[in-house]
């Protein structure tokens, strides 16, 4: 249906951010068979069963790589604006866009060896130390509560629930 509609454009964005990131690892690995997004009671959360993120401390920050990846400013990749790319993402902010803009953000991710979990909220500012299990499940799911008072909304309405919905399609 064509109609003029109203919408916070960042709230869709943050969406948008975590979506693409499971839509680029489908790209660069062609090894994802579903993409899973679900919307309910002001809860997102979007997974994939691709391979995990390694559940390994970084060598040089001493930190799990999900948690650098999700959780620390200035630790993406693809920096390089000259090489050309098929896929969204570009400098490590789309994901953490979304958890700083997050009452709530629940990284769970599973490599194959180890499964991985960590919360983070209040915007990012908090967050508890991962949990690592042995697993040989291989997905990321990212689950997250948008904080909705910093975009003016008092929680998802129909307009924005159709935008993301939409999104997903495309």
């Amino acid at each position: 249906e064509f109609k003029e509609i109203e919408y916070v454009p960042a709230f869709i964005k943050i969406f948008d951010e975590i979506l693409v990131n499971s839509s680029d690892h489908a790209i660069r690995t062609k090894k994802v068979n579903y993409i899973k997004v679900e919307i309910k009671d002001n809860v997102i959360s979007v997974e994939n069963d691709g391979d995990g993120i390694p559940v390994v401390v970084h060598k040089d920050h001493n930190i799990y790589v999900p948690e650098m990846i999700f959780g620390h400013l200035l630790t993406g990749e693809n920096f390089n604006d000259a090489d050309n790319r098929y896929v969204g993402g570009r400098n490590g902010i789309g994901g953490k866009a979304t958890n700083i803009f997050s009452k709530e953000f629940i990284v769970e991710t599973a490599d194959g060896k180890k499964s991985f979990k960590q919360v983070f909220t209040e915007n990012m500012s908090k967050f508890t130390k991962p949990v690592t299990k042995k697993s040989s499940k291989n997905f990321t799911k990212i689950t997250y509560t948008p904080d909705y008072k910093k975009f003016g909304m008092v929680g998802l309405d129909d307009i924005s629930y159709a935008l993301m919905v939409k999104r997903v399609f495309d």
